[in-house]
């Protein structure tokens, strides 16, 4: 059952919502429907749409933006954001094969990036909590503290979108809907 009931536009949002509505339009073509779901609370939707720009100029490249990302996406299973960064990856030129491990939740063929989706996952998992076996194979990999601490910038901007999306059961849009997803049983 959905507890957000309104997918706003710019006519009915909440003012302080209707610029950022905008922002959605000039930078997707469309507003969104978490867009839409999260402009009830104007706070939230700029909070959101800051951590996702924060997020792109981290020092992540496409491919790792997309491992953070559809990482936090699968293990909070969220119904909307998995197909919406499947087709975001696709539009960034990710390889394929990258989301569909992810979605499917099976090993990466890159080391690093295998890596990088692990520290990720034991960083939900364990809330910020990482053991020096996994620090180490992290920092192993070639990454560093900066990367460690990105990984939270992004699960921070996810947290927000695939909690959201929970509790609107957000519709998904027509560009993403071809890459529908539900969880693994």
């Amino acid at each position: 059952m959905s507890h957000i009931t309104t997918l706003h536009n710019i006519e009915s949002a909440p003012a302080a919502s209707k610029p950022l509505l905008e922002n959605s339009v000039k930078a997707f073509g469309m507003i969104p429907n978490l867009h839409a779901a999260a402009a009830e609370a104007p706070g939230l939707l700029e909070a959101y749409q800051r951590l996702h720009e924060l997020f792109q100029e981290s020092s992540f490249n496409e491919e790792e933006l997309t491992v953070v990302w559809q990482t936090i996406n699968v293990e909070h299973a969220c119904h909307y954001c998995v197909p919406a960064h499947t087709y975001i990856a696709n539009a960034m030129g990710v390889d394929p094969s990258i989301t569909e491990a992810l979605r499917n939740q099976t090993r990466l063929e890159n080391d690093k990036l295998q890596a990088l989706h692990e520290t990720t996952l034991a960083i939900v998992r364990n809330r910020g909590h990482l053991s020096e076996d996994e620090a180490r194979a992290f920092f192993d990999a070639g990454y560093g503290p900066r990367q460690l601490l990105e990984i939270v910038l992004g699960l921070s901007q996810k947290v927000i979108s695939n909690y959201v999306n929970h509790l609107a059961e957000t519709p998904i849009d027509a560009p993403f809907q071809r890459f529908a997803w539900k969880p693994s049983a």
